[in-house]
């Protein structure tokens, strides 16, 4: 099986904008991304797929094979879509460009998940949330799921709710999902839904419309970088482990 990665970039984000190119420690974030996924051993074939001129001039320069897309997309899923549907692929893994911190070795684990098993057409990436702070903040996406580990929820709220007060069996979605392409192009085709749009959470539309999202645990901590504040966590982790 062919797999091939895409890492959806847009600059006009409104939490951060021009975020893709926000510079962490020498190298900008798109970079860092596109270099840890290139380290996967499961990736045939990766890309950056932008709306933006400027980020598409940054990525070429570091070497990184661009695909323009359109500027209507509302949601990362949509803009991949449009990426892959020439692409001779039968997987599609999709990583956010705000994850530069990922690590490779669970990308490989994601893989593995989808191209071992036929039953699984789009899987997910979580961890353990161990920081209250984190089931706090609506930055970040928690999950709930079922004893066969599919998703039976996602949320920026704090689910599960403990009503005795103590927070357990608590975990966050990395901003990675992985696809059949054919599942993908059907994915993209559905219009968006209620929760989807309350929760500004596009894979809710596949839970909505009935899909069910496989969820892998792996020891990978997602280190999303949402807003300024994000980017300066994520240096002070990049100088620590350049020591």
């Amino acid at each position: 099986m062919k797999v091939v990665c895409v890492i959806p970039a847009r600059y006009d984000s409104s939490r951060f904008p021009g975020k893709p190119l926000v510079e962490l420690c020498g190298k900008v974030m798109i970079q860092r991304v596109y270099e840890q996924i290139k380290k996967a051993k499961m990736i045939d074939k990766s890309y950056i797929a932008t709306d933006d001129m400027r980020i598409a001039k940054c990525a070429r320069s570091f070497g990184a094979d661009v695909i323009m897309t359109s500027s209507c997309h509302e949601c990362g899923t949509d803009r991949i879509m449009e990426a892959v549907q020439n692409i001779d692929c039968d997987i599609v893994l999709n990583v956010q460009g705000d994850e530069p911190l990922v690590d490779p070795q669970a990308l490989d684990i994601l893989i593995d998940t989808i191209v071992t098993d036929s039953k699984v057409y789009m899987a997910t990436m979580v961890s353990p949330i161990e920081d209250e702070k984190d089931y706090n903040d609506p930055n970040v996406v928690k999950v709930v799921k079922d004893l066969n580990n599919y998703a039976l929820y996602f949320s920026r709220a704090g689910i599960p709710f403990s009503r005795g007060g103590v927070i357990s069996h608590v975990f966050k979605q990395a901003g990675i999902y992985i696809y059949r392409k054919d599942f993908l192009i059907r994915f993209a085709s559905l219009g968006t839904t209620l929760y989807e749009n309350i929760e500004k959470l596009e894979q809710l539309r596949a839970l909505e419309n009935g899909y069910k999202i496989k969820v892998v645990e792996t020891s990978y901590s997602s280190v999303s970088v949402d807003t300024p504040e994000d980017a300066d966590r994520v240096r002070n982790i990049i100088c620590r482990m350049s020591k």
